[in-house]
């Protein structure tokens, strides 16, 4: 590879260089931006070679399910900015979830996790698992009484959310990790609505990290990914053999384009932020909203946990009319938000969960976890704040 030699370790660097330069590789024609390495397959100089490198002598590359340069480049730079030793990709963020559990369990194990989790998820514990013997159940994230209650001797994966889809409940991951390993289960944090920007989960003893790079990563609409990190080892004896051979591989074309999405990460969420926490206040005041959520506002259920292991509320607001016919009055009005089931993006977007995301849960399950027809989620992009306070404000009235 040509190019400049860096003798400094990335570890060191900042957030922001991290973001631009982490894991970055050239070929020997020296370009500036990241190559892309739309192959299928690699060549080998010999008939040795090829047999060096399947065995696992040669670290060079095989197959583009099972590695590719320009995926490896979107996989060490995020590892880097989540502060985590490995990172392997996916093509969806569901994939990744899936993974991640698949890795961790088999027969006869069981599965704990929060109940509030996206439609997709819960589907996978009460649909998916238990055909092939893995038992599954869920406990109110913050109640820690029934984590304690809920570990098993067979509890292999614990999965949580937070904050969490739709209505941002918020969870005390290190206080639910302690108890996991006490419990000797491994720890999976969905953490796509904090972002690594505003939370590091394996940093409160979390020993996986999912993401749908799909969102915030990604930020502008394109393209899917997802992403599992955290320790080296671990990732290679629970997930190498089940991405080599089941091959929910990332594409390189959308890799490259999730690198492009590192680079300007921190800078599109935190304006995201400071957008979505005015708007959060200023839907508050609405004599139409029964409740509003969003994580640094102070009446968020869980405002003091949140505050302690996340550094910004992040770019998702979720709030209550009461009714589905208020809340799609409200949905219909707006002239510059969208209607979307997308988050994390650069446009603005506003859904209603209980007939959309989590229509796959039961009725009785959106309940249990608050969900019920009056609820809206919006997540905010990169618009002028006074348009969408605007556009908001309109809504507002047409209800």
């Amino acid at each position: 590879m040509s190019g400049k030699s860096h003798s400094e370790d990335p570890d060191h660097w900042g957030p922001a260089t991290q973001a631009v330069r982490g894991g970055m590789t050239r070929s020997p024609f020296g370009e500036t931006a990241e190559a892309l390495f739309l192959t299928q397959s690699f060549v080998y100089d010999s008939a040795e070679a090829a047999n060096a490198r399947f065995a696992g002598e040669d670290p060079g590359y095989i197959y583009s399910r099972y590695a590719n340069p320009t995926v490896k480049m979107f996989e060490d730079r995020l590892a880097l900015i989540e502060g985590a030793e490995y990172c392997r990709s996916t093509a969806s963020g569901m994939g990744a979830i899936f993974t991640a559990l698949s890795g961790l369990v088999r027969a006869g194990d069981h599965i704990l996790a929060s109940r509030a989790l996206f439609g997709s998820c819960r589907w996978l514990l009460t649909e998916y698992f238990p055909r092939f013997g893995v038992e599954t159940s869920v406990v109110d994230g913050p109640d820690l009484t029934q984590w304690e209650q809920g570990f098993r001797p067979n509890t292999k994966a614990v999965l949580i959310e937070s904050p969490a889809n739709p209505l941002l409940e918020v969870v005390d991951v290190a206080a639910i990790c302690a108890l996991a390993h006490a419990a000797g289960a491994k720890v999976i944090v969905d953490n796509v609505f904090a972002t690594p920007i505003f939370q590091k989960p394996l940093t409160l003893g979390a020993d996986i990290v999912v993401y749908s790079a799909t969102k915030h990563i990604d930020g502008q609409g394109r393209v899917m990914g997802g992403a599992i990190l955290g320790a080296h080892q671990l990732l290679e004896d629970s997930y190498r053999d089940i991405l080599r051979h089941t091959g929910p591989a990332l594409s390189p074309f959308n890799a490259w384009v999730l690198l492009k999405g590192l680079e300007t990460l921190e800078l599109r969420v935190r304006r995201q932020t400071e957008t979505a926490a005015a708007l959060a206040d200023q839907i508050a005041l609405s004599p139409h909203v029964r409740a509003t959520r969003y994580p640094t506002r102070k009446d968020h259920p869980q405002h003091e946990v949140a505050m302690r292991q996340m550094t910004g509320g992040s770019t998702l607001v979720a709030f209550d009319f009461g009714t589905r016919d208020k809340a799609w009055a409200f949905l219909d009005a707006l002239q510059i938000i969208d209607i979307s089931n997308n988050l994390g993006d650069a446009k603005s977007m506003a859904v209603h969960p209980p007939t959309t995301t989590h229509r796959a849960m039961s009725e009785a399950d959106r309940l249990q976890i608050g969900l019920t027809e009056g609820w809206v989620r919006l997540s905010v992009g990169l618009e002028d704040l006074g348009d969408l306070s605007r556009d908001i404000d309109r809504a507002l009235h047409a209800i």
